[in-house]
């Protein structure tokens, strides 16, 4: 099976349904109703598809100083990875109902655990059924394999790291929330509203048309404008809690810029320290 480690297109994806090694993840989930995801899961799913929950096994636990969505331990998420019957040579592909938003996230934990054989289902389940592709309500039969944790290919930074590189001038944060909340407008999410002092705003949402991607040649002469002349491995993703950060990373990917980062903790963790300094329209002050 040819590897796929970006992106998927839905009449591609249903030609490998049924190969050995494929393995489809649904990621459908609801900020405001976290069970609806699995909600939908069970009514109706890509044939064969598990459902992998973003609070329950994309994120570990909360402690109120580390985000909204912090990254679970590597091992942990491995053993839930084994528990579903994905193993590390299998082809996975992640699909959701928001534009590719979640499913990117499992397709950059896969590769932080060294599991690089992942793509996301450009236009996720709409475009499958806009396809007219065939969907079922069965539980697939899994077997539990072992998952081990191998060596990461993607990068992260904490939180004392990306102040010192921001303070150094040696990064570039792009911030992936929506235009008003990286201006401190209607914040409903985070108790504080603002952005990282020095971040520029892409919404994650500018790299899709009509549902899903835009051309690679499109995202990459958008992104290397924002680089103005950076290394892609210079660069720092983060969003609100690190998941859609995790969507302009895919898109980053998709276009040959390789190598950027991930702040997983976002702007969650970012402002739950009254030390950190935040950014509302011009003035840089404090959370406190």
């Amino acid at each position: 099976m040819t590897a796929y480690r970006t992106l998927i297109d839905a009449s591609t994806l249903a030609g490998l349904l049924g190969q050995p090694g494929l393995r489809v993840v649904d990621c459908r989930h609801d900020l405001a109703d976290p069970e609806a995801g699995r909600r939908a899961w069970a009514e109706s799913h890509i044939p064969g598809a598990v459902f992998m929950h973003l609070d329950e096994d994309l994120s570990g636990p909360c402690t109120g100083r580390n985000g909204r969505h912090p990254l679970p331990n590597p091992a942990v998420f491995a053993a839930r990875l084994g528990e579903l019957g994905i193993a590390p040579g299998d082809q996975v592909v992640a699909y959701d109902d928001a534009g590719g938003a979640i499913a990117a996230r499992l397709w950059w934990m896969l590769r932080w655990i060294g599991h690089d054989r992942a793509a996301v289902l450009d236009g996720g389940y709409r475009a499958w059924r806009q396809a007219g592709l065939p969907v079922d309500a069965e539980v697939p039969t899994i077997t539990p394999v072992e998952h081990p944790v191998g060596p990461t290919t993607a990068a992260t930074i904490d939180a004392a790291g990306l102040r010192r590189a921001l303070e150094a001038g040696s990064v570039t944060l792009i911030d992936a929330r929506s235009p008003d909340r990286f201006a401190g407008q209607n914040e409903t999410l985070d108790p504080v509203g603002g952005h990282i002092p020095g971040a520029v705003n892409r919404f994650f949402r500018d790299n899709l048309s009509g549902g899903r991607f835009r051309p690679a040649a499109e995202l990459r002469a958008e992104f290397e404008a924002l680089l103005d002349g950076r290394e892609p491995s210079d660069v720092v993703h983060q969003c609100g809690s690190g998941v859609t950060a995790c969507h302009n990373l895919l898109a980053m990917e998709g276009a040959g810029l390789r190598g950027s980062c991930l702040y997983p903790g976002s702007w969650s963790e970012w402002c739950a320290d009254p030390e950190r300094p935040v950014v509302t329209g011009e003035t840089t002050s404090s959370p406190g």
